[in-house]
């Protein structure tokens, strides 16, 4: 088929870039024309494993490439629209302009038959009326909405292998047209049995922002049981050990620290209180707000851990943070806890050195305030305290003994419960943990 693929962000340059994978012939179009230039030469604009190699093997075989004239979206049948919804400045809502905006330009190359689907998280209700908006232009043209459900650091392998394939459709036969053309889209992922909910348009939005909602939550939760464990002396991994036997609970999402971050989580919780509120059911989702509070608590908690560890003051203190990006294998540090803390603990008086084995561009860019290194090594240089505070495997595999020999004080605060604290202990650092006793 021929496709296009709005906004060449994150989200929409994996698209396209798996879009041909799958043999589909494909355009991504997007106004950031540095981007457009760094994705047609094969350079990914941001860290994601596997994505470089299937953007240059995409564009190898003819079937993809890039520009930011709309017009050239005007061969397509099927139009994927992958711009960002952040958080407005001030507020819960999410802004919506880079979708409205994207869907008014596209309106000039769209014809009769054509598909719009919509990939963008969006409050519920968008939906309904971007199809208003296209099928009034536009008479013939269709508005799907098919949610994405990218994992950063797994995105290539959630787009061409995805759990599931959720699709918003229109009622009647344009939505029996639509379906079937979505079909075609994903026919190799469809063909080996992907589970399939066709549903209305509002139930689709809800989904993803369900599912966040949802996986906030149980992060949340764990956090909640590890300031319990703190006042109690309990052991906080133990205890998401046992209860996640359980079947019904699961241990995924049940790792205590730092909290969630990231480009996603925060903002689509908040967005959904936000529009809750706008359809009269704000009391339905009033629990995310402490959701979002516990989240919040566990930065201040970090510090104040700092603090404690650094014998009661951080001033002249020389602090290692080691993590960055919100997540590993991950180089996005929006709303990273990692920074968060990082950055507090400077304006108590810390001098701070953070590393990350793939943000540490953007560190120095959007965090010119920090001292970014590149090594852990250097990071820790005389430190009197180390601080884990995204999980990156590297970190994991520090030799606790020759980590040693670099720091002044052997004192690990492991924000994310990653290390194996007996192993550390018995190489001479005290070990402390958000909800766990001191090692």
């Amino acid at each position: 088929m021929k496709i296009s693929v709005i906004g060449c962000g994150y989200l929409g340059a994996v698209h396209a870039a798996s879009m041909a994978e799958l043999g589909h012939d494909v355009v991504g179009i997007d106004v950031d024309q540095p981007k457009i230039d760094a994705l047609q030469r094969a350079k990914a604009p941001f860290y994601e494993p596997g994505f470089e190699e299937l953007l240059g093997t995409s564009l190898a075989t003819g079937r993809l490439r890039f520009s930011t004239d709309m017009a050239d979206a005007g061969d397509a049948v099927v139009h994927f629209v992958c711009v960002g919804t952040p958080q407005k400045r001030g507020e819960y809502a999410a802004d919506l302009r880079f979708v409205e905006s994207a869907v008014e330009s596209l309106l000039a190359a769209l014809k009769p038959g054509d598909l719009v689907a919509g990939k963008s998280t969006v409050p519920v209700g968008t939906a309904a009326r971007l199809a208003e908006l296209v099928e009034s232009k536009v008479p013939g043209a269709m508005l799907a909405w098919n949610p994405e459900f990218l994992r950063e650091g797994f995105a290539v392998q959630d787009t061409l292998h995805p759990d599931r394939l959720v699709y918003g459709l229109p009622a009647g036969p344009d939505g029996e047209t639509a379906r079937a053309m979505l079909d075609e889209v994903y026919a190799s992922i469809v063909a080996v049995g992907t589970p399939q909910v066709v549903t209305d348009y509002a139930t689709a939005e809800m989904v993803k922002t369900a599912a966040n909602s949802f996986l906030a939550t149980k992060i949340s939760f764990i956090n909640a049981m590890a300031e319990l464990c703190e006042a109690t002396g309990a052991d906080v991994k133990q205890l998401a050990d046992a209860i996640g036997h359980d079947d019904r609970i699961g241990r995924k999402f049940l790792n205590a620290g730092l909290g969630f971050g990231g480009g996603c989580l925060p903002k689509d919780i908040r967005a959904f209180m936000a529009r809750a509120g706008e359809l009269g059911a704000d009391q339905a989702l009033t629990f995310l707000r402490e959701v979002d509070n516990i989240n919040m608590r566990r930065r201040i908690r970090m510090v104040e851990l700092a603090r404690e560890v650094c014998d009661g003051s951080l001033v002249g203190k020389r602090v290692a943070v080691l993590g960055a990006a919100f997540k590993p294998n991950s180089d996005d540090i929006r709303d990273s806890p990692a920074l968060n803390v990082a950055a507090q603990l400077q304006l108590q008086g810390a001098a701070v050195r953070v590393t990350d084995p793939a943000a540490g561009d953007n560190i120095r860019r959007s965090w010119p305030q920090l001292d970014a290194v590149d090594t852990p090594e250097e990071a820790a240089e005389r430190a009197d305290a180390v601080l884990v505070l995204t999980e990156w495997q590297q970190y994991r595999d520090l030799d606790p003994v020759a980590f040693g020999k670099v720091v002044g004080q052997k004192r690990m605060l492991d924000g994310r419960n990653a290390l194996d604290r007996d192993r550390w202990v018995a190489a001479g650092w005290t070990y402390r943990a958000l909800g766990r006793r001191a090692g």
